[in-house]
């Protein structure tokens, strides 16, 4: 018989970052037990790594007056190009003010309005009031009508991490770190919990509750040139597709972030440019005003990524041993406000580029950031296919972005999601019962301990890990980036099937026993590989442009036919994606034109290649 350890609990939440933090201290809050696992202590999750902001229609700063929850709706909508659910949208740009006040209160120093006159680096001349003065500020960001970005400094998701990890601590959270959720345990109708391994010991655990809530973050390390940590591999994501049930939506939506720093690919948060940072070319050209007279450098992120993409094509980007890059220049905002308002991003600069960036330029590309994509749940948060099952955050489609989400609506979804799913967990929660078998329970550990058997002895072949994971790595980066087009996706397709079907005969070099990385990667792979094929099959199969899907040879928005989104499920022996589709919610605001960008009734060339 197994011999494994069992941990009961009311509610278990898979992810300690900002959005599994923030259900954690709803539900403790109305008395629940509660359980978060979490492959890192929480204060490392991804979420900290966040820098710019967390967008909220609080309307104190001069730039920000006449801001409303009407227009952050609006500008949400455009951002998504008409894909996200506009009843979602809206009940989050209410929250939104009411999640940043609590953060507050809670201890977070958001950066606050100072009264009296200054100067913009454009040259206009504002004059923030008196009577606003230690009000939470907000600056500028891509594709948006009004300043609602809060901050503190360029450090916003450390604070806001910290803070609430402080709050999980006071309330006595119980919080697993160094532990991988590696599959859920359900009967094809509800989950009750997840089979998980410990990172320090090899050791598999169980985990049974009455509601499992995934909140593992984004996949964006499936490609080889990203911004997100070394954890985020879709983890919760290829979980809940591995049961064949819980379908993941909108997977082909991938953001690329216009500043990834070259060669590292760190961030170079939007701030940066929403302070008034300007981006040049190898002539030291500021171009974005020819392509975006209106918006320039704040145009949305898969607007000013394709733009700077283009004008690369064009022979405009500088040469460098990793790829033609471009310049972000930052120094004429002058060095107390870099070293004030920017100091995170000066001391990753001069860390790991070796540049100053009060006197020098910072080398950036457009890098993998955020998927759009992820479990699909209803607008209360809970998982499609599978009772007791729910999503929040990056790792779930509870679809706020659709098509392109904007600069600082993902910090502030992690934390307005979390207050609003919190509460639709916690209700489910204190109303559920927890009822299952023991033998479902071994059942579920058994197949696990065969997986792991059958990897540490070799019994399914020689394939390395290592080298299947830069294959599919590759195939992403070269076929599935910024502009796409048939015959590339086609090719990440058949390359990714490929892949697949090997990484089924995995062998490892090491003995894999006890904490082995070889055996977690070896593990995880497959899931990974299924999650590439979810991004490359959905982006082949939907023929038209939208946000960050940009069809060479479909340059057009096709709200006749594709204004839905995709669902793709896993069925058992499959080696492709089932892929079905539902339609958009439209509530309030009908598909136009988004105000920046090609056009999506008629575009400017932009899907085209250039030189």
């Amino acid at each position: 018989m197994s011999n494994y350890q069992t941990h009961i609990t009311d509610m278990l939440i898979v992810g300690a970052g900002l959005a599994g933090e923030r259900i954690a201290v709803e539900a403790a809050s109305q008395g629940l037990n509660v359980i978060i696992l979490s492959l890192v202590p929480p204060r490392r999750s991804h979420s900290t790594a966040a820098q710019g902001g967390m967008q909220a229609s609080l309307g104190n700063c001069a730039m920000g007056e006449g801001d409303s929850t009407d227009v952050h709706f609006a500008d949400t909508v455009k951002g998504s190009d008409w894909g996200c659910e506009q009843d979602v949208a809206r009940a989050f740009v209410e929250n939104a003010p009411l999640a940043v006040r609590e953060m507050a209160v809670w201890g977070v120093p958001w950066s606050r309005v100072v009264a009296g006159k200054r100067t913009l680096p454009d040259g206009r001349e504002i004059e923030e009031k008196k009577e606003k003065e230690g009000l939470i500020t907000a600056r500028d960001f891509g594709g948006t009508a009004k300043w609602r970005t809060c901050y503190t400094a360029d450090g916003t998701g450390h604070t806001l991490q910290y803070t609430m990890d402080s709050m999980v601590v006071q309330m006595g959270i119980t919080v697993h770190d160094r532990t991988e959720a590696i599959s859920l345990i359900h009967d094809g109708d509800k989950c009750i919990g997840v089979v998980a391994r410990c990172l320090r010991t090899g050791d598999l655990r169980v985990y049974i509750a009455k509601s499992t809530v995934m909140c593992t973050g984004g996949y964006g390390r499936l490609y080889s040139a990203s911004t997100n940590a070394v954890i985020n591999e879709g983890n919760g994501m290829f979980v809940a597709l591995n049961t064949g049930v819980v379908p993941l939506g909108n997977m082909e939506a991938v953001q690329f972030h216009p500043t990834g720093m070259v060669p590292v690919w760190i961030l170079i948060t939007e701030g940066a440019r929403g302070d008034g940072g300007y981006l040049l070319d190898k002539n030291l050209y500021r171009f974005m005003p020819d392509y975006e007279p209106k918006k320039k450098e704040l145009a949305s992120r898969d607007v000013v990524s394709r733009r700077m993409t283009q004008h690369i094509r064009k022979g405009y980007g500088v040469d460098s041993p990793y790829g033609p890059h471009l310049w972000l220049d930052i120094r004429h905002l002058g060095a107390k406000h870099i070293n004030t308002n920017l100091r995170e991003i000066a001391n990753i600069a001069k860390n790991f580029a070796g540049v100053d960036p009060v006197k020098d330029l910072i080398p950036v590309r457009p890098t993998q950031h955020y998927s759009m994509g992820g479990v699909r749940t209803n607008k209360d948060g809970y998982a499609y296919g599978l009772k007791g099952l729910f999503a929040c955050g990056e790792a779930a489609c509870w679809d706020l972005h659709g098509f392109n989400r904007l600069g600082g609506n993902s910090l502030a979804e992690t934390i307005t999601a979390g207050r609003i799913i919190g509460k639709k967990v916690t209700e489910y929660t204190l109303g559920a019962t927890l009822s299952y078998s023991y033998e479902q329970v071994n059942n579920a550990v058994k197949e696990q301990e065969n997986r792991v058997k059958a990897l540490v002895n070799g019994w399914n072949g020689k394939e390395d890990v290592y080298n299947l994971r830069n294959e599919m790595e590759k195939s992403l980066m070269d076929y599935v980036g910024i502009f796409r087009n048939g015959p590339d996706l086609q090719k990440a397709v058949d390359n990714l099937r490929e892949v697949y079907h090997r990484s089924l005969n995995i062998g490892l070099k090491s003995g894999g026993e006890g904490p082995s990385p070889e055996l977690a990667q070896a593990l995880r792979l497959p899931g990974m590989i299924r999650l590439a094929l979810c991004i490359s099959y959905g982006a082949l199969t939907r023929t038209e442009s939208r946000g960050s899907h940009a069809r060479e040879d479909y340059p057009k928005r096709d709200d006749a036919n594709w204004l839905k989104r995709t669902l793709a499920y896993w069925p058992e022996g499959a080696d492709l994606p089932e892929l079905k589709y539902e339609p958009v919610t439209i509530t309030e605001l009908p598909p136009g034109d988004r105000g920046y960008g090609e056009s999506s009734a008629q575009p400017e060339g932009g899907g085209k290649k250039n030189g």
